[in-house]
């Protein structure tokens, strides 16, 4: 079978359902299941797809599944490289306008709700990118926050 042939495999069943959860900017997991399901169908409208995920999406984990799903699917790709910084730009400003919107004495359990009730797709991305370290990340700049 020529490259051609093979990348004119039939796309699966629930191909359009996959492509939305692989787009879905507010749940990490979802789009990592779906890449996981359309990385077993060599066509090229899914490796479009994982391409794109593979050079753009918010946190690595995602980013690497499509990275080794292309290369499973025989794809010449290279991983990009892991942002440094703020991975959501204007971060610390939303932050902020997100904290003054609380009572004053507000716990972080407050912030952190309402972050993630205002904000999921920043939720989710930081949720993601940071892991088990997640919380105590959030808890320490929610506490470094000015309050004015």
């Amino acid at each position: 079978m020529n490259s051609k042939e093979t990348k004119k495999i039939e796309l699966p069943e629930n191909y359009e359902e996959l492509k939305k959860s692989a787009n879905r900017k507010s749940n990490w997991r979802e789009r990592l299941d779906a890449i996981e399901e359309l990385g077993q169908s060599k066509n090229q409208q899914v490796i479009d797809i994982l391409t794109h995920i593979m050079k753009s999406d918010s946190v690595y984990k995602v980013q690497e599944a499509s990275f080794r799903q292309l290369k499973r699917l025989g794809e010449d790709v290279q991983l990009p490289a892991r942002k440094k910084g703020e991975l959501v730009k204007g971060l610390t400003k939303i932050l902020v306008r997100i904290k003054k919107s609380l009572p004053e004495d507000h716990a972080y359990a407050d912030f952190k709700e309402k972050l993630q009730k205002m904000r999921m797709d920043i939720y989710d991305t930081y949720e993601g990118e940071k892991g088990a370290e997640f919380d105590k990340w959030l808890e320490s700049t929610w506490s470094s926050l000015s309050k004015r």
